[in-house]
């Protein structure tokens, strides 16, 4: 990635007014177009938001959308929108036992709300604020129940795949045990045992960090620091670690980019949290200092890697590392992406994603570096060929890609590569880098899911 060391969120404040306002538009559109019936829009085809029946993992996006739009325009009809939504059709997420995205559906949603009213956003209301927290408790609660041991004497909260199976992106669901954990909530267990939230994030951060990522100590032939794995297989008989694997990347010694980012977003956000939390309530975990250790190098190497090995020039990176049309494209780290080329697609949310990662790494661990590399990647993806300022398009963030190996995505009529498309996730992430860098130009406070 070649960062521009001049740019500051301030000038970048006019971009993301101009996110907020193509935003503001599409929001309004795809709820008064989408039929609930058919579940949650997941991502577009020729422009149009379709879904894709694997898991409900999307629908918190699309009611979070709303919010951020109303945090950053104070427009009330986006507040309404998202909370009645909310409200109406995001229960059945809260007691949703069988995914691992309690983070992204319900923190994306009720968090959402929460957090707009402690910040001060919408009024205080008691009974409301109740509702959102005991929401929060039960959401957090539901996804700690997924818990797998291992042998290694920290477990982890497993996939949709099964007990053997860690996903890189679950750790951004683990915002889900914080802020439940901060409600002072706890989970019941057999026999009335009272698990802690805290001990299980912990845990599974831990999980994550040791099999998850890489730090070029000679673990395989393919040890690069920085790379990480998809998914990490546990044989559940036992819990000992068995081989790296992936659902969405091309092989398991490859980088898929999406992946990536979650654990770089992730490993940010949770070092803010544990930043924020008292010493003392770590200390029956191993306390405090040694886990912010683990999880700012996490970030750190991760970071690293976006920067020096994972991207193109201008921050965007192609869906997968190891993807094979990459040796027909020279060069491509050292030059702007090329979303149409014909070889391999570039992964638009990947570099939302991280692009968030980097900027809320850069503040917590006061890296310059990580910082202006944030802010590069946003520059790039609030200006077109990414930004979608068409109306006839429902998506806001172009060239996103879903499941490159099960070819989900679409592919337009003449070309060989997907390109063109937009997902929920990806616009979603947008929105939240867009806040963030529109909050720190403006010298308001940082926008975090635990406000």
């Amino acid at each position: 990635m070649r960062i521009d060391a001049t740019l500051t969120p301030a000038a970048l404040l006019d971009a993301a007014d101009r996110v907020f306002e193509i935003a503001a538009a599409k929001a309004r559109a795809l709820d008064r177009s989408w039929d609930p019936a058919r579940g949650a829009p997941v991502f577009t085809v020729g422009g149009r938001y379709e879904t894709r029946g694997w898991t409900e993992w999307t629908q918190g996006f699309q009611f979070g959308i709303p919010l951020l739009v109303f945090d950053a325009t104070g427009e009330r009809s986006f507040l309404e929108l998202g909370r009645t939504r909310t409200l109406e059709r995001m229960a059945p997420h809260l007691t949703h036992r069988g995914v691992h995205d309690h983070g992204f559906n319900n923190i994306s949603t009720y968090g959402t709300l929460r957090r707009l009213m402690r910040e001060g956003k919408i009024p205080l209301d008691a009974w409301e604020l109740a509702t959102y927290d005991v929401a929060l408790k039960c959401s957090g609660a539901v996804q700690a129940m997924r818990w797998s041991p291992t042998a290694y004497g920290h477990g982890f909260v497993h996939s949709f795949n099964g007990p053997h199976s860690l996903f890189a992106d679950t750790i951004r669901s683990m915002r889900a045990l914080a802020v439940a954990h901060d409600l002072g909530h706890v989970l019941c267990s057999e026999h009335d045992e009272r698990v802690s939230l805290l001990d299980r994030l912990i845990q599974h951060v831990r999980t994550t960090a040791r099999f998850t990522v890489y730090y070029g100590e000679g673990r395989d032939a393919y040890d690069r620091p920085g790379r990480t794995a998809h998914e990490s297989i546990f044989n559940p008989a036992d819990g000992l670690y068995r081989s790296p694997s992936t659902q969405q990347g091309y092989s398991p010694f490859s980088t898929w980019t999406r992946g990536h980012a979650w654990v770089l977003c992730g490993a940010a956000e949770l070092l803010e949290w544990v930043r924020s939390r008292p010493a003392e309530e770590f200390v029956p975990f191993g306390g405090r200092i040694g886990f912010e250790e683990v999880l700012a190098r996490m970030g750190r190497v991760t970071a690293e890697f976006a920067i020096d090995g994972l991207t193109a020039a201008d921050g965007i990176p192609y869906w997968d590392d190891g993807a094979p049309g990459l040796a027909e494209l020279p060069g491509w780290r050292d030059r702007p992406a090329d979303p149409f080329n014909e070889k391999e697609p570039v992964d638009s949310s990947a570099a939302a994603i991280a692009a968030q990662g980097l900027l809320r790494l850069g503040y917590v661990l006061d890296d310059e570096r990580f910082r202006k590399a944030g802010l590069t990647v946003a520059r790039t993806l609030f200006a077109e060929p990414y930004l979608s300022t068409s109306p006839h398009h429902q998506g806001l963030l172009l060239h996103t890609v879903y499941h490159r190996p099960n070819g989900w995505d679409h592919i337009p009529e003449g070309r060989s590569v997907p390109c063109g498309e937009s997902c929920l996730w990806g616009d979603y992430h947008f929105l939240e880098l867009a806040l963030m860098i529109r909050r720190l130009a403006r010298g308001e406070s940082e926008y975090r899911f635990f406000a």
